[in-house]
Formats: C-alpha cells, sequence, structure tokens
C-alpha cells in the first residue's frame, strides 16, 4: 500500500484546494471556488467568523435556522436571510440572502417563517446560493436524513448480493431510527454492519446536537459547518488508510479534528501547517499543478507524452524523445511504452480526464510485446478509484479505453478559452491569478512592514481583483493599489512599490502620464 498524505491548502475563502499525495507524488487534486458577497459584514452573532475576525463563505452543506424575508410566487421561490445582516435579495452576489424554491420545501412557507434549511448549491457571481429543507446528513459510509422516510443503496455498487445486504441493514438502521431515512453511501461497499451502526450512531448525535442549538439560537443563523472540500474528500474520494492530513487554516484544522474524531476510528495523524510559506509551494504542489496543465510531458527516461484533449476525446501520443539506453530497438521501444503507460495512469487521474481515451503507444511487432503492455496497462489502471476499461490494440496500433468522468478535468476548472486565439488555447483564468497574486501579497506582507503596495497586472485580471480589494486590505492591514497595464500579457503581474502610501499614490499617478490615461489605478 501507498504512503498517503492529505495537504489541504484552505486559508483563501476564495478557492480552496486538497491535495492527494501517494507515496509523495501528486496523484490528485481537488479545487472548489467561492465567491465572496459584496455585503460580507460578519453577521452579528459570530457564526461566519473565523478566530482571525475574517468573513467564512457559505458553502454546500452548511444547515441554517433562516428566516424568510419574501416569497415571489411569479418563480415560485422565497428569499430567506442566512444570518442578521442580509438585507432585501439582489441580483447581483451582493447579499446574506438565499433562495428557496418552494419544490424544494417539504411544507407549505410564509413570509416572517423560521426555516432549518441547507445549502444545496453553492453561491456564484450573479447568483445567491441555493437552499433546501431537505436536510441530509453525509458520513463515512451512510447518508441520515431526519424527517424523512427515504431508504436507499448507491446505485454505483453493482453487486447484487451486497446490495441485498446493505439494504438488510439500512432496513434495520431505519427501524432503530424512527423519523430518519438512511441512505448507504458507495463507500460502504465491504463494511461490516457494526461500523455501519456506529457510523449512523455517531450522525444521529451529530443532529441532536444541531437540533438543540436550532432551538436555543435566534433566527438567522449559522447551526452546522460543512467540512466543506475536505471532506468530500475524505467521504468519497479516498478508499483504505490515510497516514497523515496537513491543513494550513487553524479553523478548518479544528472542524477537521472533530470530523475525524467523529468518523475516523483509525485516525490518521493530523497536522496544523503555520509555515510562512504556502502550504502548497512548500511541498512542491504548485509547481506540480502547472505541470499537469502542459501538453508535453516528459519521462524520466527522455521520453515524452503529448496529452490533447478535446471535447470529443482525449489522445494520448507517446514518443521514444531522447531514451536509447535499451541494447534494442525492440527493447528501447518496450521500456518506453511501459514507462509511458505507468505516466498516463497517473495522468488520468491527476487531470481527472473522462471519457474516451485514444493512447497511440509507439508500434510493436511481436504480439508478446504488445500483450505485456495490455496487461501492465490495466494493472496500472486498477489502482484508479474510477472504473477504467482498456480495449485491445487497434489494427492502427491504438489502445483504446474508457474512464468513469465523475467531476470537472483539471483544466477547465483552471483555465478558460484564450480571448487571443479564439478558443484554440488556454490561459489561467483570472480567479487562479489573482489567488496566486493574492499569495505572493501575503508572502510580502510577512517580510515587510511597508504601509502601501502598487501592484501592476494585466487588464481582467486588475478588474477582478478590484472586487477583493478591500478584503484583501482589511485581511493584510495594509493599503492596496492595482495598475491595469494594457501591455502586460494575461498572466503577468508585478510588485511596481512597497512603501509609503504617499509615494505609491505619486508612483500610481505616474504611471497613468506614462501610458497616457490608458491605465486604470483600482484603489479601495
Amino acid at each position: 500500500m501507498p504512503d498517503v498524505k492529505i495537504i489541504a491548502d484552505l486559508r483563501e475563502n476564495e478557492q480552496t484546494r486538497v491535495a492527494l499525495l501517494e507515496d509523495g507524488k501528486l496523484a490528485e487534486i481537488f479545487i472548489e471556488y467561492n465567491y465572496q458577497d459584496e455585503d460580507s459584514d460578519d453577521n452579528e452573532h459570530g457564526l461566519l467568523s473565523t478566530s482571525s475576525g475574517s468573513a467564512r463563505l457559505t458553502r454546500q452543506g452548511d444547515i441554517f435556522k433562516a428566516r424568510v424575508d419574501t416569497i415571489v410566487p411569479a418563480i415560485s421561490a422565497a428569499f430567506v436571510a442566512l444570518t442578521s445582516k442580509s438585507g432585501g435579495f439582489r441580483t447581483s452576489s451582493g447579499s446574506r440572502n438565499a433562495y428557496l424554491y418552494l419544490t424544494d420545501s417539504v411544507s407549505p412557507v410564509k413570509a416572517g417563517q423560521n426555516l432549518i434549511v441547507q445549502v444545496t448549491k453553492n453561491a456564484r457571481q450573479n447568483k445567491a446560493p441555493r437552499v433546501s429543507t431537505r436536510i441530509s446528513i453525509p458520513g463515512r459510509w451512510l447518508v441520515l436524513v431526519p424527517n424523512s422516510e427515504e431508504l436507499g443503496v448507491s446505485r454505483r455498487i453493482a453487486d447484487n448480493q451486497e446490495r441485498k445486504r446493505l439494504k438488510a441493514i439500512a432496513e434495520e438502521l431505519k427501524a432503530e431510527l424512527p423519523g430518519f431515512g438512511v441512505v448507504i453511501r458507495t463507500a460502504a461497499e465491504g463494511v461490516s454492519q457494526s461500523l455501519l451502526k456506529s457510523d449512523a450512531e455517531s450522525l444521529l448525535a451529530l443532529w441532536q446536537e444541531i437540533s438543540a442549538k436550532a432551538k436555543a439560537a435566534p433566527a438567522p443563523c449559522l447551526l452546522y459547518r460543512d467540512t466543506g472540500i475536505l471532506g468530500k474528500v475524505l467521504r468519497d474520494e479516498v478508499s483504505g488508510k490515510i497516514d497523515e492530513i496537513i491543513i494550513d487554516d487553524p479553523d478548518e484544522y479544528e472542524q477537521a479534528k472533530s470530523f475525524i474524531d467523529r468518523f475516523y476510528p483509525e485516525r490518521p495523524n493530523l497536522q496544523l501547517y503555520t509555515g510562512a510559506t504556502p502550504v502548497f509551494e512548500y511541498f512542491g504542489i504548485e509547481e506540480e499543478i502547472a505541470k499537469a496543465l502542459d501538453r508535453k510531458v516528459w519521462l524520466r527516461s527522455g521520453a515524452y507524452l503529448v496529452i490533447d484533449q478535446t471535447e470529443a476525446l482525449t489522445v494520448i501520443d507517446v514518443n521514444t524523445g531522447k531514451f536509447t539506453s535499451a541494447p534494442d530497438m525492440r527493447h528501447t521501444t518496450l521500456a518506453t511504452n511501459l514507462e509511458a503507460a505507468q505516466e498516463i495512469a497517473r495522468q488520468l487521474r491527476l487531470r481527472s480526464v473522462g471519457g474516451i481515451v485514444v493512447v497511440d503507444f509507439i508500434d510493436m511487432e511481436h504480439e508478446e510485446d504488445r500483450q505485456e503492455l495490455l496487461t501492465f496497462f490495466g494493472r496500472e489502471l486498477s489502482h484508479d478509484r474510477l472504473k477504467a476499461r482498456v480495449f485491445s490494440i487497434t489494427q492502427l496500433g491504438l489502445v483504446e479505453l474508457t474512464r468513469k468522468r465523475e467531476r470537472q478535468d483539471l483544466r477547465s476548472i483552471l483555465t478558460r478559452n484564450c480571448p487571443m486565439c479564439g478558443g484554440n488555447g488556454f490561459v489561467d483564468r483570472e480567479e487562479n491569478i489573482a489567488m496566486r497574486i493574492k499569495r505572493f501579497i501575503r508572502k510580502v506582507t510577512g517580510a515587510t512592514n511597508s504601509e502601501a503596495y502598487l501592484l501592476q497586472t494585466s487588464k481582467h485580471t486588475a478588474e477582478y481583483i478590484y472586487h477583493y480589494l478591500g478584503d484583501w486590505e482589511e485581511e493584510f492591514g495594509r493599503k492596496i493599489l492595482v495598475a491595469s497595464m494594457p501591455n502586460f500579457d494575461h498572466t503577468k503581474y508585478r510588485l511596481e512599490y512597497q512603501g509609503d502610501l504617499k509615494t505609491a499614490e505619486a508612483r500610481a499617478k505616474a504611471l497613468r502620464l506614462e501610458n497616457k490615461g490608458h491605465t486604470i489605478i483600482y484603489r479601495v
């Protein structure tokens, strides 16, 4: 079994990331964007604030005691206040409200009513979060559904005998928990009845805590904070033993500790990372993510892969490159193909590639070599949690396979179509560049006591950062001026000046004159 380590970069509100390392190598990366409301004051009860005082964003799975503000019959929806400082609903993302479709409510809804709701869809830039009165609490192996008669087993469990066994256990649990629905998760396949019962008891205790808070706290307020992307990875993406979990945020660390104590009897080693260097940079993950977006992947032998993703399928070409160490051409070809097969299996997981994949291995004349390659390739793919099926080599020497598509691929998460090339190439998203800049500022503020910074970046990135500039200034305790530079490449940024505010303002004014007014200075 490989040494499995989880590194969680949860410090930045706008983007959270979790990396899965196996034997020290990046195996998978999970990324989630969150969108900050414009009116992002902490609620007066402090239920959405961290120990550092900065606001936390609502996220899928959070449970609130909400107040119904308005009902709009025309769209069959109600707007509900999740925290006490939200005003009326706005079509921009500038409120603490959420919308509840009346079909998502288990009972009639009226204005002024208090409801227990759960976030089912995260906020987006122009949309408030969506909530439902149907509450579901996921555990490690099952989901508990309060006030429901639901009973089910995950459709992903294909074995009929196992489905029957799990359904019988679910029926027993439901009989012991009147008023609760029970849904068996995919991870429960092969898990003993005693462990499933223990999971149900933990979830029941958690719901009782939530119910007690709901009775005591005035609406609107937060009742339960979901573990977010880290919880999803622990519940859904990792099977088997986890050796170590490293988290860079104190609040998320405490929440993860509570989650692990409740659901993981084997208790992996949990550590809080407190270093000055961003955690992904410290462990070399940033560099690996950048490489995962490259079209060309070099192998240790000097051979390389070329990976092209299209809407219909993914094509991977294997090339010998600089590899010449084998004694003859046959052994060179086989050794290159075997090394390539191992790396392709890793890249499919890392890039979250799904659907049809066609691999153009180097042609091999001997049938036994082809069979050895197919057997080895299938064995490497068997380590993947998502099912992959390898077909035989075609007459053209191509290997076809399919891999289950379960989430967005890494490229679509981190990049968008390039406005300069009509969609034939890709550039980093403004969100991703902004996060890179924010981490850079965090590193600089840790090393200097400058009053103000003048930052130069491209037009679109500067416009994006402007919406969060007030939050950044409050978080870092510095004045930040952002200059949009018309001649900057999309991903380029530069710290033009750090020092006193008066000089920073003078430098910003000089930049505008130098660029004949084409440079816009963004500031709070």
